[in-house]
């Protein structure tokens, strides 16, 4: 009987350490406490980057700057601003973004489906809070991009002045 308790216990034990050597892999491939702080320094800094259509469109026209549209591919092909190139957010490494934006001081101009009055393909809204600006400003800011500026105004695709291509 002393055997069995004994060997229990060691089983409980031995599966406790695997549990515990579990915890901590997980967790230094994932930092919500990280992130939230993140959310919170682009906060602020965000809040001075919100361009009009008429500013997006004169600094999309300077040198250094690209749009960048982070809606999936299919969306892209279904219809961007004139000018701009595809990274879909989903795609975002350090790599990725090095090799589409090349220098780290680059200017980019972000936008998204919640910029657009349509409601319709292939600008579909997203619930206000999750609109996919929030995510792509932030990340770049994580990733080390500064010279981010995200269009503030909400406009019809069809407006000429938006210049909104089909592919």
């Amino acid at each position: 009987m002393r055997a069995a308790l004994l060997a229990f216990a060691v089983g409980l034990i031995s599966a406790s350490a695997l549990a515990q050597n579990k915890a901590p892999e997980t967790a230094t491939q994932i930092d919500y406490s990280g992130f939230r702080d993140l959310t919170h320094e682009v906060e602020a800094y965000r809040a001075d980057r919100l361009v009009t259509l008429a500013d997006f469109q004169r600094m999309a026209r300077e040198p250094n700057t690209i749009i960048l549209d982070a809606r999936s591919a299919d969306a892209f092909a279904g219809g961007h601003i004139d000018g701009a190139i595809n990274l879909p957010f989903t795609d975002f490494t350090d790599q990725a973004l090095s090799a589409v934006l090349r220098d780290p001081n680059v200017r980019i101009l972000i936008y998204c489906n919640n910029n657009f009055s349509n409601n319709a393909q292939p600008v579909l809204l997203k619930r206000v809070q999750l609109a996919l600006n929030i995510q792509t400003f932030i990340n770049l800011y994580g990733y080390g991009y500064r010279n981010i500026y995200e269009l503030g105004d909400v406009v019809d695709f069809n407006d000429p002045a938006v210049g909104w291509v089909r592919s």
